[in-house]
C-alpha cells in the first residue's frame, strides 16, 4: 500500500542508526537552499534560504509536522537507498522510501531521490514509499522494545512520535491516553500509525484509508474519522 508521509517514521528510524553507528551526527548542519523548498505539509518551506538545521531540528520537523522539505534535505544527506537497506536489517523488506516528496498537487516539481527500490517501474506508484500494516507495527514494536538499534535510539523516535502535532487520526478520542503516532495524507488516501498507552497495556495500531471520492484537507476528513472510530474499537477490544 502507499504510506503517504507515515513513510518518514522510517527515515527517522534509519537517521537514528547511522547517528549510533557514527555515519551522521544530531548536530550536522543541513543548509536550507531557495531550491530545496517543497510546497505542502511542514514549515521550513517559509524560513529564509541560506539558513542550517540541526540534523536532529530537521528531523524533529519531519516528524512532529510531516516537514516535506526536511525530508528532502534529510534524504539528499543519507539516500532513500539507506533507509530501505535498514529496513531489510530489521526485517522489513516491504517498507520502501521510494523518491524525494515532491510537493502538494499545486506546485509538484520534478520527481528525484529515487532509491533503487523507487526505480523500478511498478513501485512508481506508490509515490514516496510503500509499506504495509503489519510492517509498520512491527516497526512500532521494535522502537517500543528498544530495538531500533538500541533502547536510547528508540526512545529518541519515540519522543518524537509523542510530539507530533497531528492527532486527528488515532489519537482523535484516545483522552488522557499517551498517543505517540504518525500520519500521512493525500488527495484520495489518509493514513496514521502509532501506540496508545491504555491503563490495560500498549497497543501498536496502522491504518489506512485509500480510494477517496472527494478531496479534503479538513480535519473532519472521512477517513480522519474512520481511522478513530478503527482506533477506539481496535484500543476498546484490546483492553
Amino acid at each position: 500500500m502507499r504510506t503517504a508521509s507515515t513513510i518518514k517514521l522510517p527515515i527517522a528510524c534509519t537517521v537514528a542508526m547511522l547517528v549510533k553507528r557514527g555515519k551522521v551526527s544530531w548536530d550536522e548542519p543541513l543548509l536550507l537552499r531557495e531550491q530545496d523548498k517543497v510546497s505542502g505539509s511542514g514549515v521550513a518551506a517559509d524560513l529564509s534560504a541560506g539558513k542550517t538545521l540541526a540534523l536532529r531540528d530537521a528531523t524533529m520537523l519531519m516528524i512532529t509536522v510531516s516537514d516535506n522539505t526536511t525530508t528532502n534535505l534529510i534524504l539528499d544527506r543519507i539516500s532513500a537507498d539507506a533507509v530501505n537497506d535498514y529496513m531489510d536489517e530489521l526485517g522489513l523488506p516491504v517498507t520502501r522510501s521510494m523518491r524525494k516528496v515532491r510537493g502538494d498537487g499545486t506546485q509538484l516539481k520534478p520527481a528525484e531521490g529515487w532509491s533503487r527500490a523507487g526505480s523500478i517501474e511498478a513501485n512508481k506508484r506508490f509515490g514516496i514509499g510503500s509499506s504495509t500494516p503489519r510492517e509498520m507495527v512491527t516497526l512500532l514494536t521494535l522502537l517500543e522494545q528498544g530495538k531500533v538499534v538500541d533502547a536510547e535510539s528508540s526512545r529518541i523516535v519515540l519522543d518524537m512520535l509523542e510530539r507530533q502535532k497531528h492527532k486527528d487520526g488515532i489519537g482523535r478520542r484516545m483522552g488522557a491516553s499517551r498517543v505517540l503516532s504518525k500520519s500521512g495524507g493525500l488527495d484520495a488516501l489518509r493514513s496514521d500509525v502509532g501506540i496508545v498507552y491504555t491503563p490495560q497495556g500498549r497497543v501498536a495500531l496502522a491504518i489506512t484509508v485509500d480510494d477517496m471520492p472527494e478531496i479534503d484537507y479538513s480535519p473532519d476528513n472521512p477517513g480522519l474519522r474512520l481511522i478513530a472510530d478503527l482506533a477506539d474499537v481496535l484500543v476498546e477490544s484490546l483492553r
